[in-house]
């Protein structure tokens, strides 16, 4: 049986966190039919730990972020790296094609795919869908769809602020998922 939690996040500053829940169904028993979509919330809301050449946003700090169950997970449990790099964007100005790295929407699409790409060598999903666009001066939104067969299995929607810049942190407003989910992965 495949165990599902319930992420919620908190936009209201200055308290930016997010919560977690299980998901009860009405008679009390754990709800496990959004596992696929949790899956993802989770690998596009957790920090991936950055590669050795990556330039991370702070010149004073030596963290790589990363979780620690990640070292050897393939080795030891069949895994993958969790999360996202897109924490490495956290203090960098929206830059378009020309910028030397590349263009800031590029990159975020980039890391988007880095993070869904596991679920697809592991036939979880058949393809995935990454747009990312620059919507106002401190905002690029990214729609992530995964599909399973040709069907539309999920659809999330972020909105990535660059209002990170002065609180340090970027924060996710978690979408849910648009499309009925069958099935489960675990």
């Amino acid at each position: 049986m495949a165990i599902d939690i319930r992420l919620v996040q908190n936009t209201t500053f200055p308290k930016y966190a997010v919560t977690i829940d299980w998901a009860l169904l009405g008679d009390g028993t754990l709800d496990d039919t959004q596992a696929l979509a949790t899956a993802v919330v989770v690998a596009l809301g957790t920090d991936r730990r950055a590669e050795p050449g990556d330039v991370l946003p702070d010149p004073d700090d030596t963290n790589r972020r990363g979780w620690w169950g990640d070292l050897d997970a393939e080795e030891v449990w069949d895994g993958w790296p969790i999360g996202t790099r897109l924490w490495l964007l956290q203090r960098e100005a929206i830059l378009g094609p020309a910028a030397q790295r590349g263009a800031t929407v590029v990159r975020v699409e980039n890391y988007i795919r880095e993070a869904i790409q596991p679920f697809l060598d592991r036939r979880i999903g058949s393809r995935m869908d990454v747009v990312a666009r620059r919507v106002d001066k401190q905002r690029i939104d990214a729609l992530v769809r995964i599909y399973r067969g040709p069907e539309l299995e999920i659809e999330l929607r972020y909105s990535i602020l660059w209002d990170g810049i002065v609180s340090r942190d970027p924060w996710y407003d978690i979408g849910k998922s648009v499309a009925p989910l069958s099935g489960h992965i675990y």
